[in-house]
């Protein structure tokens, strides 16, 4: 071997693609915690007596015989934003989100998929960190550094497909993937309890300069124990090591992708990514609906406090975390025993993640201001989607390893669109009227949404390999054993 195993920190307790998924999943909680953190903030940050004295003056008496009376009002912050303004902030995160994508995936395959997950996070910490001062000086620089960790935040997904693509042995891939991917879920109850205690208790600023500090941790540990490949990595045994590359054989993958062009005609016209890509961008939909606007749904309509706020949203994503697990561990389990295959798992998973939170959108429009109705429903909704990060979200390295990072990033920039869109629709909708009438048309769109995606990825969606995937290009060089490799250089 180039590298010569030495095992890893943890001697022979933790194998060392384990170190990768809890790191992976970490990463990813960090960035969607640096994400969502200002969702809740912003309920403290707002005046909202002075909001609602705006509304009366437009004329919105219906918003004002809802507001609460059996809670006592949060604390009014310093910013009186109108709810356009609110929807343009909560979005521009994505118009950096968009952009990065694609650029980040390719740069990941070509060059190392470790430092673009590296400057991802880096970016995200020290943005976060400047929040505060920037929030200060006016909402449009506050702008600009959501729009930073947007660009940040965008190389992620693409980032850790790429390096899954290369330690994820087919036989636990979906458990895998699965594990770091749910870091999300994982980040977003953190973040969301972290801040919305934060934010009640010391003030709306600590909580972006807390986790912001928190955050470096993890940055030391990636740069030491992460390698782009097991080739790379010292602290991995040779059992390991010669595991995983055996077991990746067997998909083409391409160890040394420099020299492999992304065939774009066949990757656009192939039914399997198209099944992905529609997806992935109507199921995203629903996603930043629950991820975004859901504080403000609980504070507009239900009339929680920011505590009570806090828990309400922030809970589901912890049972959504447990419940990913486990489905993960039982798809992978029935694969096993050749009861199902990659793709009836994939398109099980989806359907959870579809039809369940479609269902518990559809009965929120009924139950009115019924409090323990909605958290409910509303948990049970959140839960279901877990079911993405088993299905189509690692469908991706299914069909083409060689480019999981590429392909990752494209279906990514393009679901990052509702992420855009979905928090000035809401704003739209919801202007001078926040009450369950306005919601309900929210609600009805998103389950059209959540329709069209999971028929597609159904009657299309598939995991076999794709044809354009395979490699030929140096293909003998590829197939030589190192040490043979190495003697012949000799």
């Amino acid at each position: 071997m180039d590298v010569k195993a030495r095992g890893n920190i943890l001697g022979n307790i933790v194998p060392a693609r384990y170190i990768l998924v809890v790191l992976g999943s970490i990463g990813l909680a960090i960035v969607y915690g640096l994400k969502v953190n200002l969702s809740v903030a912003m309920v403290g940050m707002l005046n909202h007596t002075a909001l609602k004295q705006n509304n009366l003056e437009n004329g919105s008496l219906q918003n004002a015989t809802n507001k609460a009376t059996i809670d006592s009002p949060d604390q009014d912050g310093p910013f009186i934003w109108s709810s356009e303004v609110q929807g343009v902030i909560l979005s521009c995160y994505f118009w950096g989100y968009f952009v990065s994508q694609i650029p980040g995936g390719r740069v990941a395959e070509l060059f190392s998929a470790k430092w673009v997950m590296f400057l991802s996070v880096a970016i995200n910490v020290l943005c976060t960190l400047l929040t505060p001062v920037m929030t200060e000086l006016h909402y449009t620089a506050l702008v600009c550094m959501r729009v930073l960790e947007g660009i940040g935040g965008g190389v992620t997904f693409p980032g850790m497909n790429v390096l899954l693509s290369k330690w994820s042995p087919p036989a636990e891939r979906i458990t895998m993937t699965a594990l770091v991917y749910t870091g999300t879920s994982l980040g977003t109850v953190i973040s969301m309890l972290m801040t919305g205690i934060l934010t009640d208790k010391v003030g709306w600023e600590s909580s972006f300069y807390v986790m912001g500090a928190l955050s470096v941790i993890w940055c030391v540990l990636w740069v030491v124990l992460i390698q782009d490949s097991p080739e790379k990595q010292p602290l991995i045994s040779i059992e390991e090591r010669k595991m995983i590359i055996t077991s990746l054989r067997g998909n083409s993958a391409k160890r040394d992708q420099k020299k492999i062009p992304v065939p774009w005609c066949a990757v656009f016209t192939s039914p399997a990514f198209i099944a992905i890509l529609v997806a992935h961008t109507c199921s995203t939909w629903g996603w930043y609906l629950l991820l975004l606007d859901l504080p403000l749904y609980m504070k507009q309509v239900l009339h929680f406090n920011i505590t009570q706020n806090t828990l309400s949203t922030a809970l589901p994503f912890l049972t959504l975390w447990l419940f990913t697990i486990f489905l993960g561990k039982t798809l992978d389990w029935l694969r096993g025993k050749a009861i199902i295959t990659t793709t009836t798992a994939r398109k099980i998973a989806s359907f959870i993640a579809s039809v369940c939170p479609s269902v518990c959108l559809f009965a929120l429009c009924f139950i009115e201001n019924n409090r323990a109705a909605a958290v409910a429903i509303m948990t049970i909704g959140i839960t279901s989607t877990g079911g993405l990060f088993c299905g189509f979200l690692a469908n991706h390295i299914d069909i083409a390893p060689n480019f999981a990072g590429t392909l990752m990033a494209l279906t990514n920039t393009v679901a990052s669109i509702p992420g855009i869109v979905v928090p000035i629709f809401v704003g739209a909708i919801t202007h001078h009227n926040q009450t369950i009438h306005e919601w309900r048309t929210i609600f009805y769109v998103t389950i059209g949404m959540y329709a069209i995606g999971i028929t597609t990825y159904l009657a299309f969606g598939s995991s076999e390999e794709q044809p354009w995937n395979k490699v030929t290009v140096d293909n003998e060089v590829e197939t030589k054993p190192l040490n043979e490799e190495k003697k012949t250089n000799v």
